[in-house]
């Protein structure tokens, strides 16, 4: 199998390009066929335990809100690293919060850039980086639908004028010239979960990116896309089955252990859906119909109440949906997913909420 290394792109106190440099030269050295950065105002954890006292990556970086923009910064690495052949992307540009005809020029510049490595990866988003700054958040699937319309809109324009009616993105007279690099665009890749999101899927998209929950769903998810993409007359196979996965891992089990009893990966549970903290016996805090990452909005919460909420997640359900364990374990869960038809796994490690994540003896204090 192919797969991914993906990296939150954080500010640090060693330079803007610090966090999103080393994780680049980890996806080169470990063989990875592409290197995918965030696409996030801020972090989907409660910044309030993002603290020296809960993680020692503090150190390094003093705000875990401080995201930078991913489309500069994989240009950036595109430049320094021009004789390299690993694909770029970005895990997962919202749909709505950029206009999406700015999303196809960067996605498209990209990909000249790379001379055809660019991959677009694109989602509805979630709530905390879209509500908060204005972005209607009451029919995201719709709005991705017509986000992912006018994008193809516009490169399939050939040069010519484009007039396209839509509610949230309407075209008059919408000009765009940047040639595909030898006649290839970059391709898209979706994160879906929902059935409407996975019929989007399976009609327009080159990969179907979830953030994967576990093997059965995602097995069940990918037969949905499958039938999508047949019922739309094209080769279900055509469609990269991909995944992403968080990933907590260790020198040994009891540094993994450790780090699954930490504030921050504890609060990284509030991510899952209500759904996951039931099969495991608890209850999600901000209630049963919630859907975990795309409805939380982590900026908001006090550290007491973090605190709280971490205390109550189940450890058993982050081990459930997050691969955990030694490297060795992890490959071994990952070939559990391989027989439940991911293709394409791409992996985000937490390395940033680990109680000690690196040799911090250097780093002032």
């Amino acid at each position: 199998m192919k797969f991914g290394v993906a990296e939150q792109l954080l500010h640090s106190r060693l330079g803007p390009m610090m966090v999103a440099e080393t994780g680049y030269r980890t996806a080169r050295v470990t063989g990875a066929d592409s290197y995918w950065l965030l696409d996030h105002l801020n972090t989907l954890l409660p910044r309030a335990v993002m603290t020296r006292e809960y993680t020692g990556s503090a150190r390094l970086i003093p705000d875990f809100d401080s995201f930078l923009e991913p489309w500069t910064a994989l240009g950036y690495l595109a430049g320094r690293h021009r004789f390299a052949r690993i694909r770029f992307g970005t895990g997962v540009t919202d749909a709505g919060r950029r206009n999406p005809a700015v999303t196809a020029q960067a996605a498209a510049t990209l990909q000249l850039m790379t001379r055809g490595r660019a991959i677009l990866g694109i989602g509805t988003g979630e709530r905390e980086g879209n509500e908060p700054y204005g972005v209607d958040w009451s029919k995201p699937v719709a709005r991705f639908e017509e986000a992912l319309a006018t994008v193809r809109a516009l490169w399939n324009s050939n040069g010519q004028l484009v007039d396209r009616d839509s509610e949230w993105f309407p075209l008059h007279n919408a000009s765009f010239t940047l040639l595909p690099y030898k006649g290839t665009w970059p391709e898209i890749w979706i994160a879906s979960h929902g059935p409407r999101m996975l019929r989007a899927t399976g009609r327009y998209a080159d990969a179907w990116f979830p953030v994967a929950f576990t093997p059965a769903r995602y097995a069940e998810g990918l037969q949905q896309v499958h039938s999508a993409a047949d019922n739309a007359h094209r080769d279900p196979h055509s469609i990269t089955a991909a995944s992403w996965h968080f990933v907590v891992t260790g020198r040994s089990s009891g540094e993994v252990e450790d780090a699954l009893e930490s504030v921050p990966i504890r609060a990284f549970a509030l991510n899952l859906p209500a759904w996951a903290w039931a099969e495991h016996g608890a209850r999600r805090p901000m209630g049963d119909d919630s859907t975990g990452f795309q409805d939380l909005v982590p900026q908001t919460l006090d550290e007491q109440t973090a605190l709280a909420h971490a205390a109550a997640a189940p450890i058993s359900a982050l081990k459930q949906y997050v691969l955990t364990g030694t490297p060795d374990e992890v490959i071994d869960q990952l070939g559990v997913w391989r027989d439940h038809g991911v293709r394409y796994p791409t992996g985000a490690p937490n390395t940033a909420m680990m109680p000690s994540p690196v040799n911090l003896s250097t780093v002032p204090p």
